[in-house]
């Protein structure tokens, strides 16, 4: 017979704080692991590769330099390129972690392939006269790569980078269809505002992360 007032055994919650806090490693692990995996790109990288595109279209579209088309997007090109890769770079030294370097390496080997071939078909097209099918190579190819890249970015953006990457396919399959006279528009619409835009819907992402 329990006597009044006696007092109940109070069942202790010490399993389940260790439950959690192991559950709380756990996560972390996973994400540390995950993250190791998967390269971070920097929304700034995009917003400044789009700036640079609608520099280019805008000179391009002036009867000045219009003949000149082809190198002036060459030159933009290796200056976003350039500029991209440092802000990239910078934000992995500025982490100050080498398990970031094995995803950058993967990121590269997956965007390069198809920027080389752009490269090469861009001196064989240049070199048989066939100029005008030029703009719809390097968006149909810069696309490709971008799809090909976003698979080992983080999951954050990965989304985001593989419908850029499938907008730039798009153009280029559509610019094929189109006249000379609407090249550089089509040019401007993906390195320039495709850049710029998804630039910033990338920076928001990783900062609501």
């Amino acid at each position: 017979m329990i006597r009044p007032g006696a007092a109940f055994p109070v069942q202790s919650e010490a399993p389940a704080a260790i439950e959690s806090r192991a559950l709380g490693t756990l996560a972390y692990i996973r994400a540390s692991i995950e993250s190791s995996s998967s390269m971070d790109v920097p929304g700034m990288a995009g917003i400044v590769m789009g700036i640079i595109g609608a520099l280019a279209a805008i000179m391009v579209s002036l009867p000045r330099w219009a003949p000149h088309w082809l190198g002036i997007w060459l030159v933009a090109a290796a200056v976003a390129l350039l500029l991209g890769g440092a802000l990239v770079a910078r934000q992995i030294a500025r982490r100050g972690h080498t398990r970031y370097l094995g995803p950058a390496r993967k990121f590269l080997l997956c965007l390069c392939p198809a920027l080389f071939a752009g490269a090469v078909l861009t001196l064989v097209l240049w070199t048989a006269g066939m100029t005008s099918v030029i703009p719809g190579i390097w968006l149909l190819l810069y696309g490709c790569a971008v799809l090909s890249a976003s698979t080992v970015t983080i999951a954050g953006i990965t989304r985001l980078i593989g419908i850029m990457g499938a907008l730039f396919v798009a153009l280029g399959l559509m610019t094929f269809a189109l006249p000379t006279t609407a090249h550089t528009a089509m040019l401007g619409l993906g390195f320039g505002v495709l850049h710029f835009s998804f630039g910033i819907l990338i920076g928001r992402s990783t900062r609501g992360g």
